[in-house]
């Protein structure tokens, strides 16, 4: 279900109490990442004086998707004109920027080049080109010569060159957030793994080890355990979250000044990811990264990683093995540059040939919920399912993490309608 098209619900309506080990409250949010802290916030900027918690089940926030990322504000110049995900990215970037400046959460606007290493790579360029114009987004063709004096270390025939994309540190967004949620008058509570759903025709009783809250409206953003929050509550979800290792490295202090900005390989349609690319970061790290691996824990970020549960149900699941089917030799070659640093290296040295192995130093992987279908078709939209009175988050793709304020404004919003269709509002 599609974020625009979510329809009015039936509501209900409680009050802040508590009870003993039993709290009411009106907004449950399930997730402590970007997108659940943008949604508790936007409830309570849309519903002044509402009772809203926000259940994580870390003891503390941003631990995974919105912790493990290259930090990128994108400026939304993937995405066809006119869709949901580009005014999504394009209006979130300029949200993160407004949100940081308020809370004081450093951003680096370094721009980023779009590097073409061949023929083909300059046709897809030109589409980028006019896509970027489309979007409303700023962009500069660049020659290889331009290419090389706006970087001298990066190699190719040419780029594009969009200014508007910045970097931030996203668990230190979160944190922002959190800071907002509280001082607005709601609570973020760590170390709350949700473990039981339960709705009835009045409210969500919502169970986390030996406490229940119970909300008149629930919202899950559950990142890596999406579907099986769904599932838990009830809901029928026919995609499944099958997760991808994005391994990183962080360049090593004599390579890092080979970049002052993102550089990016010209992506390519046929594949599901935009590819490995090298990002200076926030706090003076330099990464390259990430590639895209089938990941044998949802979040075992560890190399070698291995959850018997999670294998079993990427296995039972049909949709994986379509999917497979599909991607043999990009899964081949993604694997091999995860196992052999000399081809991660090889995929580095396309656009920036003065890295050497020694440059490759150990940085935190990343894993990516990827909803898969059950025909094997990966899914890059927003996908949303619902009861009466619960609403999922169960695919946010990038760029989520930059779209991340109007997601959570209008899944806000999507609530109050709810209360709206029943005629009764929390107070």
């Amino acid at each position: 279900m599609w974020l625009q098209s979510l329809p009015n619900l039936p509501g209900g309506r409680l009050s802040r109490v508590t009870e003993g080990a039993l709290m009411r409250v009106d907004y449950g949010v399930v997730g402590g990442g970007i997108v659940g802290l943008a949604s508790a916030l936007s409830l309570l900027q849309q519903r002044p004086g509402a009772g809203v918690v926000v259940l994580e089940k870390e003891q503390s926030l941003a631990r995974h998707q919105s912790g493990h990322n290259s930090g990128v504000i994108h400026s939304g110049i993937y995405y066809p004109p006119g869709s949901l995900k580009a005014r999504l990215c394009r209006d979130g970037a300029r949200a993160t920027r407004e949100l940081c400046a308020e809370q004081g959460v450093p951003v680096l606007e370094q721009g980023k080049v779009l590097v073409a290493t061949d023929a083909r790579d300059s046709a897809r360029l030109a589409a980028l080109e006019e896509r970027a114009g489309l979007n409303g987004i700023e962009s500069h063709r660049l020659s290889a010569a331009q290419l090389r004096d706006l970087e001298p270390h990066v190699t190719g025939v040419g780029a594009l060159h969009v200014p508007s994309t910045g970097s931030v540190d996203f668990a230190a967004l979160c944190e922002a957030m959190r800071r907002a949620v509280v001082a607005l008058g709601g609570a973020v509570v760590c170390g709350a793994e949700v473990t039981g759903i339960r709705e009835s025709p009045s409210e969500v009783t919502v169970t986390a080890r030996d406490q229940e809250w119970r909300v008149s409206r629930l919202v899950a953003c559950g990142g890596l355990q999406s579907d099986r929050l769904a599932r838990m509550a009830g809901v029928r979800v026919d995609a499944r979250i099958v997760p991808f290792r994005g391994e990183y490295f962080r360049l090593a202090p004599a390579a890092a000044g080979l970049v002052g900005r993102l550089v990016y390989p010209v992506p390519d349609p046929d594949l599901p990811f935009l590819g490995v690319h090298v990002t200076p970061m926030v706090g003076g790290a330099v990464t390259v990264g990430p590639n895209a691996v089938l990941g044998l824990s949802r979040e075992g970020y560890r190399k070698g990683s291995v959850s018997v549960r999670d294998v079993r149900e990427i296995l039972g699941f049909p949709g994986f093995w379509r999917m497979a089917a599909g991607q043999v030799s990009t899964g081949a070659v993604e694997l091999r540059n995860s196992l052999f640093r000399r081809g991660y290296l090889a995929a580095c040295r396309r656009f920036l040939p003065d890295l050497a192995l020694a440059d490759l130093l150990p940085w935190e992987a990343g894993i990516r919920a990827q909803a898969v279908s059950r025909d094997g078709t990966l899914v890059h939209d927003f996908v949303f399912a619902r009861s009466n009175r619960t609403l999922h988050v169960v695919n946010a793709p990038s760029p989520a993490a930059t779209a991340a304020i109007p997601i959570g404004r209008t899944v806000a919003a999507a609530c109050l309608e709810m209360e709206g269709a029943a005629g009764r509002q929390p107070g």
